[in-house]
């Protein structure tokens, strides 16, 4: 007669449950699988180049920005030609006049600004200031670029543009040597953590097929981040390795006493809903990005949370069918545990118990107030990084000699060349800005500029055209702006902007209207193309541009305030929904207003949702609110450091790097807690502790060793200042977590063990009636009544009578008193409750003084 107090009794007669039916058809029907993925992986291998990286981070700021609408208004109407910054050192002021002729003759250079003044010369050192024919992208620029170059070869030279450049290229060489070096480590890693030397391949197989197919997928997405494109894979793999090693030891463990296809449906049967339940703690804390209004959020969010997945259905439907194809290799090459115990450490843990949380209270309260110091920036243009790219060398030389420019944009309505005019010289009398250009203080010739109104005769004293000629020209102009009213009441007062003028003369000589000869007609040819250039940056039919030069950094509260001042400016003569600013100043000032908001919510939703999911998984108030407090600690203390080194970090590898380490890191404490939970119910929790430490840590070393690794080769080996310093915070949160999680959580976990037991919730099964089973009956949970037959598996228990068995893992532990007694202590009814149980059984459990380990 047996009683079942908690867990689930099964009987060879019943029916097979839903999850080992999905586990049979997946495991007899692995061929299948392997030709999907191997058709998937061909598609994969196509469908990678459809892929679309968007470089542009302002390109993920919210629509309703200014930044944003402006930059769409400017890149829709107006054209950026390309320009570069060339200093050459060491080398004379006549040097430079002559490099300078030299370099306007290359073919694709519009002009070359270069000057005896400090902003050009300086300290032997000669800058020159290159716009090109074309934009950045084009191949008139980046051909004139690669000219110049090859020019100065043999000068000490310093070139900073964004002509030819292509980040995503030179980014996507480093992740592939980073991604070699991770692989080696993965490799070491996992061969110390794994049972046999044939799981290695099995594992490393798994991993590639989802990364391959990660990438393969990314077209549907639509357009992704340089962010997202570059540092996924790496990412995936150091947060996914977990499921495919849980299946692995799965297999191994139901391999002892099952053939392999029988192991291998039983390992995955229970596999899928551990590896789920793991997994949903790393997927909330990327959904949590989502929720940023900063877009950039729900991109990573998409593509990672997208990469889980597919490594959840690797594991899922392709590893089992490996674990198969490998098991007697996997037999042949099994090993001894080549990681060590750590014995020492939950020792050392249950020793300062009662100091350790305290000092932790202490330094988690200082550290958070250290992390909310932490001196963010929005612009990584000045960052530093451990490996640097020849544009990073030459911009800090640049910088370093002459300083930096910072540009600003004003989108503001066209038509009324006197507002812009006021307003330009309204700009130019702050002392904050160096200069200010717009077709209103554009000269074009004999001290006019190209927005003065001039009459006939006044034009054709500067054209140098017959002044019948300009009153034909003037005549033809009214007509055509349908004012006649000019023609009625003569032309001599009649004045039109010399800019529009130009260009209606430009477009009747290319008509055939009127024809021009000798010199004149080359003068007018070389002043339509400067016009024409001057149109397509400055002015559309709707909207005028200005080009503002700051004296001031790009990124500080007083550019940010002067900013405002600027759009008041504007607003004296324009309506100020009309009026745009743009540029790296003004994306920083929407970066940071937005940044307070998003980091709220990240931290906010991550850790709520991180709980939710505790809560549900351990069944307790208390223990979620205390493993949540570790992890939180270590974020805290991660970024505290920059606050420490004063060394600025870019606010979006903190967001990012915030969700990862509560949704992926809590993971380790997960691992400490669920071992400690059920070691506490057959030993004392002192002897749990330790037991629980030895049994958790090669999961801890596995996940934490290659996340940390795989940070640090990001952090040090990528020129890109936002990978690099996601890569350096994850790594060092990494690191920091495994410590906490070792070192501190312990202590916590034993000293709380009563809050834990008073806040669980858990479901209790009461008065249940005595049942009989006969014949062979599988057993999961905890028993108490009469068996005569024989054990096999696991039980957790007491045995009262003879017993002969082997014990295959865990500890027998002789009890002092004799059956009587014990019987006595436990005799009656059966306990109301569960946990009435469990007081019992480990009140006789602790009376025990002799062990019988394996």
């Amino acid at each position: 007669m047996i009683t079942v107090l908690k867990g689930l009794v099964y009987v060879n007669e019943r029916k097979a449950t839903p999850m080992e039916k999905a586990a049979t058809f997946i495991v007899d029907k692995r061929n299948l699988f392997f030709l999907l993925y191997v058709f998937a992986l061909i598609f994969c291998a196509f469908s990678t180049g459809w892929v679309q990286v968007e470089n542009d981070i302002t390109t993920y700021l919210p629509a309703e920005t200014q930044t944003r609408q402006g930059l769409t208004l400017m890149n829709d109407e107006f054209v950026t030609y390309g320009s570069a910054r060339v200093m050459v050192s060491n080398i004379s002021y006549e040097r430079g006049e002559r490099l300078r002729e030299e370099i306007e003759n290359v073919d694709g250079v519009s002009s070359v600004a270069f000057d005896n003044t400090q902003d050009h010369y300086k300290n032997a050192s000669a800058l020159f200031d290159v716009t090109f024919d074309g934009t950045a992208s084009d191949d008139v620029s980046v051909s004139a670029i690669a000219q110049i170059k090859t020019l100065l070869a043999k000068y000490d030279t310093y070139i900073n543009t964004e002509v030819g450049l292509d980040t995503a290229a030179d980014l996507k060489q480093e992740m592939q040597v980073i991604i070699i070096i991770a692989a080696v480590i993965i490799v070491v890693v996992l061969t110390l953590t794994s049972r046999s030397y044939a799981e290695v391949p099995v594992l490393i197989a798994t991993f590639g097929v989802a990364a391959l197919l990660n990438m393969g997928t990314n077209f549907l997405c639509g357009t992704i981040s340089f962010i997202s494109n570059s540092v996924t894979v790496v990412l995936q793999l150091a947060l996914a390795i977990d499921y495919a090693i849980i299946l692995c030891h799965r297999f191994s463990d139901e391999h002892e006493t099952q053939p392999a296809r029988e192991a291998c449906i039983a390992a995955l049967a229970k596999a899928i809903p551990e590896i789920s339940s793991s997994s949903l703690t790393t997927i909330s804390g990327l959904a949590a990005l989502a929720f940023m209004h900063f877009k950039i959020g729900m991109d990573l969010s998409t593509v990672l949370i997208k990469a889980i997945l597919l490594s959840l259905l690797s594991v899922f439907t392709l590893m089992p069918g490996l674990l198969m194809l490998f098991s007697k290799l996997i037999d042949k090459t099994m090993h001894r545990k080549l990681l060590p115990q750590i014995t020492a450490v939950g020792k050392f843990d249950l020793m300062t118990r009662f100091i350790v949380p305290p000092v932790f209270v202490v330094v988690i309260a200082v550290t958070a107030v250290w992390a909310n110091k932490c001196p963010y920036c929005y612009s990584f243009t000045d960052l530093v990084t451990a490996k640097q790219s020849e544009t990073q060398i030459s911009y800090q030389k640049i910088k370093n000699t002459f300083g930096t420019g910072n540009m600003v944009a004003m989108i503001i309505p066209s038509g009324n060349y006197i507002s812009e005019g006021a307003l330009l010289k309204d700009i130019e009398s702050y002392p904050e800005v160096k200069s200010a250009m717009g077709l209103a203080n554009v000269e074009a010739m004999d001290g006019y500029v190209l927005t003065d109104a001039l009459n006939p005769r006044e034009f054709s004293e500067l054209a140098g055209i017959e002044y019948e000629l300009s009153n034909l020209l003037y005549s033809a102009y009214a007509v055509n702006d349908d004012q006649y009213g000019q023609i009625l009441n003569g032309l001599d007062q009649y004045k039109v902007p010399l800019f529009d003028m130009f260009l209606f003369l430009k477009d009747q000589m290319e008509r055939g209207n009127i024809t021009l000869e000798g010199d004149i007609q080359d003068t007018l040819d070389d002043l339509f193309d400067q016009l024409e250039k001057a149109k397509l940056q400055l002015k559309t039919d709707t909207h005028s541009r200005l080009v503002v030069y700051l004296n001031l950094p790009e990124e500080s509260q007083e550019t940010f305030d002067f900013l405002k001042i600027l759009e008041n400016e504007a607003a004296k003569y324009y309506n100020s929904e009309d009026v745009y600013v743009v540029g790296n100043s003004t994306s920083d000032y929407d970066l940071s207003s937005s940044f307070g908001q998003d980091n709220l919510l990240v931290s906010i939703l991550s850790a709520l949702f991180v709980i939710i999911i505790l809560l549900f998984t351990f069944k307790s108030a208390g223990l979620p609110v205390l493993l949540i407090l570790v992890i939180q600690g270590s974020i805290w203390i991660n970024f505290s450091f920059p606050y420490l080194q004063s060394a600025p970090l870019y606010f979006l590898s903190y967001l990012i790097v915030n969700s990862i380490q509560m949704g992926a890191n809590i993971d380790y404490a997960i691992v400490i807690s669920s071992h400690y939970k059920d070691l506490k119910q057959t030993m004392h929790p002192k002897q749990a502790i330790v037991e629980t430490l030895n049994e958790a840590f090669p999961t801890i070393f596995t996940s934490g060793s290659i996340l940390a690794a795989a940070g640090a080769l990001i952090g040090q080996m990528t020129t890109n200042p936002v990978i690099s310093a996601i890569g350096i915070c994850l790594s060092r949160g990494t690191l920091i977590s495994i410590f906490l999680v070792l070192a501190v959580l312990p202590q916590i976990l034993v000293l709380g063990d009563n809050i834990i037991e008073h806040t669980s919730f858990e479901l209790n099964h009461i008065n249940l009636s005595p049942k009989a089973y006969s014949g062979s009956v599988r057993i999961q949970g905890r028993i108490r009544g009469h068996v005569n037959g024989m054990l096999e598996g696991t039980f957790y228990g007491i045995v009262r009578g003879d017993m002969e068995a082997i014990i295959i893992s865990g500890s027998a532990a002789r009890l002092k008193d004799s059956p009587e007694s014990i019987s006595d202590s436990i005799s009656g009814a059966v306990p109301d409750t569960a946990q009435e149980y469990d007081k019992q059984f480990n009140s006789i459990s602790q009376e025990g003084s002799d062990s019988d380990e394996k």
